[in-house]
C-alpha cells in the first residue's frame, strides 16, 4: 500500500466504557467508522490500528470481517504502533482517522492523501477552526519513522507535538477547506455519554445504518436543528483541556 488510512482504536475508555462496540442503528460504532473509510476514493487500502491486548481481539474480529486489514502494536505508544503497520504494509503516506470520529468527511480524506502526496509537507493537520472531528492528521512514512527515532517516551497519545514542535519538519494546514466545514458549535468526536447521545440522534434522523451521509449534509441538518450539536458541545472545552494536559514533548 503506497498510501493508506490508519484507523486508531482499542477497546477501553474511562470516560465512555466500551464506546468502540456501542451499538447505534444496531451496527457498532467501529463499523459505521470503517464504513465511512471505505467511502474514500485516493487511497489504496484501510488498515485498523489496535493494540496486542487480547481484549482487543474484538477489533480485529470485526475488522477483518469488514475487510480491512489490522495491525496490532503498542497500548500506550500511538507512533510506533503506526509505524509498525507502515512498516508492515510497506505504507508511504499516511492519513488518521480516529475511531470516535464517525463523521471524518471521506472527501477531506482524500483531499489530505492528495496534499501529503504533492512533498509540500512532512506534516498536515486540520486548520484552525475546522470543526471537531472533521479531520485529523495527514504525514509521510519517513516523517513518522523519524519521528519514532527522537521520542523518549511511550506515551505518545498526543503525537502531533514531535512533528510540529521538534523543528525537524515541514508542518502546515489541510489547504483549499471550504468555508462549511469551520464551525466551533460542532463537536464531532465521540468520548463522552453526550456525546453518544448526539451521534444516536444524527444516526437515527437520517436513519443511515451505512454511515453514507456527506457532513456537508449533516451541517445542513445542524443549522436547522440547532438543538442536536449543543447536545454536546458542552464537553467540548474540556475535552480541549484534557488534550493540551496531556500533551508533551519529550526528546532524547
Amino acid at each position: 500500500m503506497k498510501k493508506a488510512i490508519f484507523i486508531t482504536v482499542r477497546m477501553d475508555s474511562s470516560r465512555l466504557p466500551n464506546k468502540t462496540m456501542k451499538k447505534i442503528l444496531g451496527k457498532p460504532v467501529l463499523e459505521h467508522i470503517i464504513y465511512r473509510a471505505q467511502q474514500t476514493t485516493a487511497f489504496d487500502g484501510i488498515i485498523v490500528c489496535t493494540t496486542q491486548r487480547g481484549v482487543d481481539d474484538q477489533v480485529e474480529q470485526l475488522a477483518r470481517a469488514c475487510g480491512v486489514e489490522v495491525f496490532r502494536g503498542s497500548l500506550e505508544d500511538k507512533l510506533e504502533r503506526w509505524n509498525g503497520a507502515a512498516k508492515h504494509y510497506g505504507v508511504d503516506y499516511i492519513v488518521t482517522f480516529d475511531g470516535d470520529d464517525l463523521f471524518c468527511d471521506p472527501y477531506l480524506l482524500d483531499k489530505g492523501a492528495e496534499q501529503i502526496m504533492e512533498g509540500k509537507y512532512d506534516f498536515i493537520e486540520a486548520p484552525p477552526g475546522l470543526i471537531c472531528g472533521a479531520f485529523t492528521y495527514a504525514f509521510t512514512g519517513k516523517a513518522l519513522a523519524k519521528v519514532c527515532t527522537i521520542k523518549n517516551t511511550d506515551d505518545t497519545e498526543m503525537m502531533w507535538t514531535y512533528f510540529k514542535d521538534s523543528g525537524l519538519f515541514r508542518t502546515g494546514y489541510l489547504e483549499e477547506v471550504e468555508v462549511d466545514y469551520f464551525s466551533d458549535k460542532y463537536r464531532l468526536t465521540l468520548d463522552y455519554p453526550e456525546d453518544f447521545e448526539f451521534f444516536t440522534r444524527v444516526f437515527q434522523h437520517f436513519n443511515c445504518g451505512n454511515n453514507g451521509v456527506p457532513l456537508k449534509e449533516i451541517i445542513e441538518y445542524f443549522k436547522e436543528h440547532p438543538e442536536i450539536p449543543e447536545i454536546n458541545i458542552g464537553r467540548q472545552q474540556e475535552f480541549l483541556e484534557n488534550q493540551r494536559m496531556r500533551t508533551k514533548l519529550i526528546l532524547k
